[in-house]
């Protein structure tokens, strides 16, 4: 079917058409979801369990050996690891992008139905599906504050959100979920908070209470037909909370001691060291996290007005306040702008060359409809796929500004020219569009067929850039469409005259006569194929940047994390650590000193905490990150604190950072090669952020137990009887679950607090003799240390070491450092059969760069059997490859100048520019290799064939080529929020893409000329070429 025909027959179809096109367009466009990236899967499946009150080494041994036995050997799983912390377990398992993650949770649940029973007191694991958007960044952080004149404690209101809050911000259409996240302190618990001296007076054996309200449940006796009714036999053997304080312990001279003589029964809070303050006062931390493919910005605007509507009408009253932490909207909005703004301006530069070519207005707008049309259509087909407006695919639109263009350029050039011969414009089109039709075929497939690798790039790399591939690959084919089916029809009827003549024709037959003299004879030819073979190749060798991963996007706030003292109380981190943080922002919250704040947030936890900063001026942001490391953080007590500029690529790659992990099975001799390895890495790196997970401080003071059997046998106790008094002398035993109709309590069975552990050692036990002996008789006391926290990989005790490199360091530069400097120097230390190994953004560089150049060969590959094909000719295909070099020296210089401007590392975007990169700069030589063939097809000699070649094609390559470079050239020169994600590409691809057209118009009329075997050249008759390209001319033949 020819398309350019039926189209030129039925004008008012490809009105209409348009005018769908353009309906449609504007219609996707309002409905797509914006959002600053793209959806990112990371296939995971996480596995958490609650063991409340035991200590790293339990967990370990109980809870997570036995979950890695079953797990092992899981297929799809890449990565296992597992973090022991204390009263939890943590495992995560990560899977390849292929894997079926509903099979895969099945299979999880049934091996985990295999492991033996947990402690009583743990809970059953809570198996989550990560991935697939779960674990994508948080939509938006509020913080819960009170108002001045409100006395009760914040987490007084865990309750309060939970049954009203709550369900209001979740019922708002794409927001999935709403949750406190800290300042809560631990979780709600039925109490009975027993007095030991009071039950040692009263000569109650403990052991026999927490007996009692353990095995007291309900029980059910079955059925019983009692005349014409059946009924149920039911025991309610649980104790009522409200009647617990009556639960008869014993009998004394015939009265009951009963529970409430000895105890305390309430509600509470469990201790926890989870607290949070912003802006200086103490604040509960909500999370709201947003459904897939829910749109971000629409969302959060929503989502802000619910709060403002909940401050004025449901919190106030309460003295209670929402306020808002970082707002993702505003980097969103400014990411989006700058980009679009990049785009509108690509779209002008690009309009005024096509003018500046061309002369006349008409004929620019016909050529320019090729923008609006393929912009519009490649929204519908966005909204088709389910994917997103982000950064990302805008980029990608703005790219393709230039290059939708060249198909446009290519047929008007032809049908202006078959008009001056053929009176009927119609057919002229028609005519002129056909004789192009090959060329452009190429051409377009060629740049589609190469995004292909990119489409199919797999984890982090293909879903972050696979939407600029798609935006590309659909905009080029739609202009394809266009350039063979609209514009002939809007040629035909609106182009009413010729266009002016051309000012640049000396200068085309200048270069086309400079191109020609170079490669006059055979050994001109070989040196110049040898001389830009040779010369990009070496430079690109040479000169070719150290290797980066993700593109720094760093957000306007500064980020630090706390690593506290072992064993830090609660009140040594909330008065010593946190208020002194809190004392020395104040001056900039309430702009005494610059940079001021606009607010700022501190969470902390067991041993760890993290701080949020941002200023007023988002300018300011790298004066912030100084004055936070040198004033805010400094010299706080016991406590080591790191400091940096929020990275957004954060959770995708985990930002820059270098995982060393050390593993052996000798954990002491391990710590200690971890703690000479950080001081080999400070020396590495000076100023760099060298931290470890866990603390290499494995000190968490303990006061140990040890069970004198002879004389808990004398006085009638053993060691589970005596491990359950220990328990409820420390957080408390758990002995049941108390349900109020709405949800479930823990019933914890715990001592009034004690002191020092002196104060616990003369603790007065009642043996079930009726003897009164103090704690101390049965077990040894003494002090000592444990870990806080144990992190296994792959089933290995590990030690990470996390390197921040400079910002002016590519982590290739970085990773080498280790490897030659710091790496030998961390092994020998290390004990017998340990190793190292590495994680973070260093492994997925490593992985990342293997697949980036799999996938460039292939491009390579694709693109010389697609040009074979459509050629005809491998001799034709292999020429048009070798003109590819020229264009990747082009990118690596480029990227070498900026350098000179702004740090610019040879990202992930970056290597895949260079994959685009060889789609477009084949456009060129594909169109000088079809003239010259049909050149020869029409009697010229080889020679002449490229003469003429050049002499028709060097205006539309120019044309295009500029059109191109200065649609992307905002991309390049415009700096603002987001713009480091695309400017390395923008650098490559108008590098290459300068380079490579200077250089092909003399590398390709070279090959296109040179004999491999003698053959006699019939000569030129005088004036042979000129008299040719006029004959052809006149007739038409372009």
């Amino acid at each position: 079917m020819d398309i350019t025909k039926a189209a030129l027959k039925n004008a008012s179809g490809v009105s209409i058409v348009v005018g769908i096109i353009v309906f449609l367009g504007l219609f996707s466009l309002y409905k797509l979801p914006i959002q600053l990236f793209p959806d990112i899967e990371r296939p995971r499946i996480s596995i958490q369990t609650s063991w409340r009150a035991a200590s790293p080494q339990e967990i370990e041994s109980e809870i997570i050996e036995p979950q890695e036995e079953v797990l092992q050997g899981m297929p799809g799983v890449t990565s296992m690891s597992a973090w022991a912390n204390q009263g939890g377990a943590w495992i995560n398992l990560e899977f390849g992008l292929e894997t079926d993650m509903q099979s895969a949770l099945i299979e999880v649940i049934s091996r985990m139905n295999r492991i033996p029973p947990l402690p009583r007191d743990a809970l059953s694991p809570n198996i989550t599906l990560a991935g697939q958007g779960g674990d994508a960044p948080a939509l938006i952080y509020f913080f819960m504050q009170k108002l001045p004149g409100n006395e009760n404690n914040i987490d007084q209101y865990v309750t309060f959100f939970d049954d009203v809050i709550r369900p209001q911000i979740e019922a708002i259409p794409g927001v999935s979920r709403a949750q406190v996240q800290s300042g809560v302190g631990g979780s709600e618990e039925f109490q009975i908070v027993f007095d030991p001296y009071r039950a040692a007076e009263l000569g109650i054996d403990l052991t026999n209470i927490s007996q009692l309200l353990g095995s007291a449940n309900d029980v059910s006796g079955g059925f019983v037909d009692v005349g014409r009714r059946k009924y149920t036999l039911r025991f309610e053997g649980k104790y009522a909370p409200q009647d617990m304080k009556n639960l008869i312990l014993e009998w004394r001279d015939g009265s009951p001691i009963t529970l409430g003589d000895i105890a305390q029964i309430r509600i509470q809070r469990a201790d926890g060291s989870n607290a949070s303050v912003q802006n200086g006062n103490p604040a509960l931390s909500i999370r709201i996290d947003r459904e897939n493919n829910a749109n971000v910005l629409a969302t959060l605007e929503v989502v802000k007005n619910k709060v403002e509507e909940l401050n004025a009408e449901v919190l106030a009253p309460r003295k209670l306040t929402m306020a808002q932490s970082f707002d993702a909207s505003v980097f969103i909005y400014r990411a989006i702008n700058l980009v679009t703004s990049n785009l509108v301006a690509g779209v002008l530069l690009a309009i005024a060359i096509l003018w500046w070519f061309m002369r006349q207005a008409r004929a620019t707008l016909i050529v320019a409809l090729a923008i609006p049309i393929s912009l519009l259509s490649t929204f519908v087909v966005l909204q088709i796929t389910g994917r997103s407006l982000n950064v990302i695919s805008l980029a990608g639109l703005a790219f393709a500004v230039g290059m939708v263009l060249d198909a446009a350029i290519v047929v008007l050039e032809n049908i202006v020219r078959h008009r001056k011969n053929i009176g009927d414009n119609v057919e002229a089109a028609q005519q002129a569009t056909s004789q192009v039709f090959g060329a452009l075929l190429a051409s377009t497939a060629t740049t589609v067929a190469i995004f292909i690798p990119v489409i199919f790039l797999k984890d982090v790399e293909g879903q972050l850039f696979a939407d600029l591939a798609l935006t590309i690959a659909i905009a080029v084919f739609i202009s394809f469409i266009v350039a063979v089916s609209i514009l002939p029809v809007a040629a035909s009827r609106w182009l009413q005259k010729d266009l002016p003549p051309d000012q640049l024709e000396p200068v085309w037959q200048k270069i086309a006569h400079c191109v020609m003299k170079i490669s006059s004879t055979q050994k001109k030819r070989l040196i110049t194929v040898v001389i830009l073979m040779s010369v990009p190749l070496s430079a690109t060798y040479l000169l070719m940047p150290k290797l980066d991963y993700l593109p720094p996007v760093k957000r306007d706030a500064v980020d630090a994390f706390f690593n506290f003292p072992p064993g830090a109380s609660d009140e040594f981190i909330q008065e010593e650590v946190v208020s002194l943080v809190v004392e020395r922002l104040q001056p900039y919250m309430d702009g005494e000193k610059e940079p001021a704040l606009k607010n700022y947030y501190v969470i902390t936890w067991p041993n760890g905490g993290t701080i949020g900063i941002r200023a007023k001026d988002q300018s300011k942001v790298k004066e912030l990150e100084e004055v936070v490391k040198s004033e805010i953080l400094k010299d706080l007590p016991d406590t080591q604190a790191f400091a940096q500029q929020g990275n957004l690529f954060g959770g995708f790659g985990n930002g820059r950072s270098i995982a060393v992990h050390l593993q052996a099975t000798d954990q002491e001799a391990l710590t200690i090669a971890a703690q000479a390895g950080m001081d080999v890495l400070r020396e590495t790196f000076p100023g760099a952020n060298v931290r470890a997970n866990p603390n290499l401080e494995q000190s968490e003071p303990e006061i140990r137990l040890t069970p004198n059997d002879a004389r808990m046998m004398e006085v009638g106790l053993d060691r589970p009887r005596v491990a359950n008094l220990v328990r409820a002398m420390g957080d408390g035993m758990y002995v049941g679950e108390y349900f109020d109709g709405i949800k479930r309590m823990n019933i914890i069975f715990r001592s009034e607090q004690w002191s020092d552990p002196e104060q616990l050692a003369v603790m007065p036990i009642t043996t079930p003799s009726g003897e009164v002996v103090q704690l101390g008789d049965l077990v040894g006391l003494e002090r000592a240390v444990g870990p806080s926290q144990l992190q296994r990989v792959e089933r290995r005790r590990t030690l990470t070491l996390s390197v921040n490199p400079p910002e002016n360091m590519s982590l290739e530069e970085a990773m080498t450092l280790i490897k030659e400097e710091a790496e030998p120097k961390i092994l020998a230390l290390m004990p017998a059969g340990g190793a190292i190994n590495y994680g973070g953004s260093a492994d997925s560089l490593s992985k990342t760069v293997a697949t980036m150049s799999q996938n460039f060969l292939f491009a390579m590959g694709l693109l010389f059997v697609l040009m074979a094909g459509l050629f005809k000719s491998l001799k034709d295909s292999m020429m048009v490859v070798l003109s590819i070099p020229l264009a990747t020296v082009g990118g690596v210089v480029s990227i070498r100048l900026l350098n000179m401007v702004n740090f610019q590392p040879m990202d992930l975007l970056t290597m895949i520019g260079f994959i685009i990169l060889l789609g477009l700069v084949v456009n060129n030589a594909i169109l000088l290799v079809h003239q010259t063939r049909n050149g020869e097809s029409e009697g010229l000699s080889r020679r002449d064939a490229v003469h003429q070649a050049l002499l028709f094609r060097l205006r539309p390559i120019f044309m295009s080529t500029l059109t191109s470079i200065f649609g992307m050239l905002p991309l390049l020169l415009m700096p603002g929020a987001g713009s480091v994600i695309y400017r390395g590409l923008a650098a490559v691809i108008v590098g290459g893409m300068s380079v490579s057209t200077l250089f092909t118009l003399i590398l390709l009329p070279t090959l296109l000329q040179l004999r491999f075997t003698r053959e006699a050249q019939a000569p030129v008759p005088a004036g042979g070429l000129n008299n040719a390209v006029k004959s052809q001319r006149q007739l038409d033949k372009f």
